[in-house]
């Protein structure tokens, strides 16, 4: 059976799904001038989370400090994200894509694969079918999607990577050396700006010089394991399946994806103390606490792993939530390679009881400390309901690029980017 794989992909999602909230209420549209999502615009805090293609003329980049971008966008609009829109608009368009296929992996709040093998009697038309979906979706939700097809998972990212927005590409085999050869070699999904350095140093300019290397040379050049999968990448060889991964219990999620590596414990407990406020805020305001926490990450080459824990007892602070992550962190990272991504999910939550129930080795001072801190949490939560987010943050993150502001609640998802933020 020959396979045949979409790659849906939300055009500029953040800053997309709230253009539509607004054109929706009569609003301007946010995608048609310069504008981007991320932090708060006042205090020109946080980092570009998404933007317009007018800002990216002005060179905003996603992943830079929001002050940077305002340098170089004077009148840049900047709208505060908001993650519980972005969980809803992220869920309807799903909704729609699995209508077609029940066969669908989530890859990220904004991407998902879809595996049509074997439907070709019910679907004998590919590109007719990827514009239905393509359309269906601008009309009824309001925003734009691209859709790449092939024959495999990377093929079809590939191809969706394409001309954008609002565009459908294939990617067949007979395709690669016309469409992906003549790319730039750092366009090539797994293959980071270093590994770039290292090929272009070696004269492997383009996807097609690396496809037609001697894998042995290469091995040299990026070390045997990285060089046969991008060799194998290049020309256009990837076996890995589409996973419909069964939703998980409700927890609270939120993660980061950074333009810029993470290479640096200061840096990435900065941002591990920045998703633990955000992710524990939304879960204190639902009454709720977390038995459990795990934290994920994602290398250049977009191999995800993750670690988790169950806690000792029922929490509800950041203080608690961070140490355990931090310690979490430290015990996957212990390679040091390079992040483009790091996660939070709190996990088998429960509602918080009135009484929690006290461990016989707990020492009254331990007690004590626990109270103190969920008492200061939930003081600060008052400030942020009444002042907002941005009122009052947490001393290590004062100045910090990466103030990643409001969260969002939603299933915690192990492998994959719950959020841009």
């Amino acid at each position: 059976m020959e396979r045949l794989i979409f790659h849906v992909d939300v055009n500029s999602a953040y800053l997309s799904w709230e253009a539509a909230k607004r054109v929706k209420a009569g609003e301007p549209d946010l995608r048609l001038v310069p504008s981007a999502i991320g932090g708060d615009p006042k205090s020109r805090r946080g980092i570009v989370l998404a933007k317009s293609i007018p800002a990216k003329q002005y060179g905003v980049r996603t992943g830079e400090p929001l002050s940077m971008a305002l340098r170089k966008c004077p009148d840049l609009i900047v709208a505060p994200p908001d993650f519980k829109l972005y969980s809803s608009r992220s869920k309807a368009f799903k909704a729609i894509c699995r209508s077609y296929t029940s066969l669908m992996e989530e890859f990220s709040i904004d991407e998902c694969f879809l595996d049509f093998s074997g439907t070709e009697h019910l679907y004998p038309d590919p590109v007719a079918l990827a514009y239905e979906i393509k359309d269906r979706i601008r009309e009824e939700l309001g925003f734009t999607v691209n859709v790449g097809i092939g024959r495999n998972r990377l093929c079809a990212k590939m191809a969706s990577d394409f001309e954008k927005p609002d565009r459908v590409h294939t990617l067949f085999p007979e395709e690669i050396p016309d469409k992906m050869w003549p790319l730039p070699v750092g366009d090539l999904l797994f293959v980071g700006k270093a590994t770039a350095a290292r090929l272009n140093s070696a004269g492997i300019y383009t996807i097609g010089d690396l496809a037609n290397a001697d894998e042995l040379r290469l091995s040299v050049l990026i070390g045997e394991k990285s060089a046969r999968q991008a060799h194998a990448y290049a020309n256009g060889i990837d076996d890995s399946p589409v996973r419909d991964v069964p939703e998980e219990a409700k927890g609270y999620s939120n993660s980061i994806t950074t333009e810029e590596n993470i290479t640096t414990p200061e840096t990435a407990h900065t941002i591990l103390l920045a998703l633990c406020d955000s992710v524990t805020e939304h879960m204190r305001n639902d009454g709720m606490r977390a038995n459990g926490v795990s934290v994920s990450i994602r290398y250049l080459d977009f191999k995800n792993r993750s670690h988790q824990c169950k806690l000792d007892h029922a929490t509800e602070s950041a203080g608690v939530v961070y140490e355990t992550a931090k310690k979490l962190l430290d015990d996957l990272w212990k390679d040091r390679r390079p992040l483009r991504l790091m996660g939070v999910a709190l996990t088998n939550v429960s509602k918080d009881a009135a009484v929690q129930q006290l461990s016989l080795f707990d020492e009254p001072e331990q007690q004590t400390s626990r109270e103190k801190r969920e008492r200061l949490d939930k003081a600060v939560s008052a400030i942020r309901g009444k002042f907002g987010f941005d009122a009052i943050q947490r001393g290590a993150l004062i100045g910090s690029d990466y103030h990643v502001g409001r969260k969002f609640k939603g299933k915690s998802e192990s492998g994959r980017k719950p959020e841009e933020s």
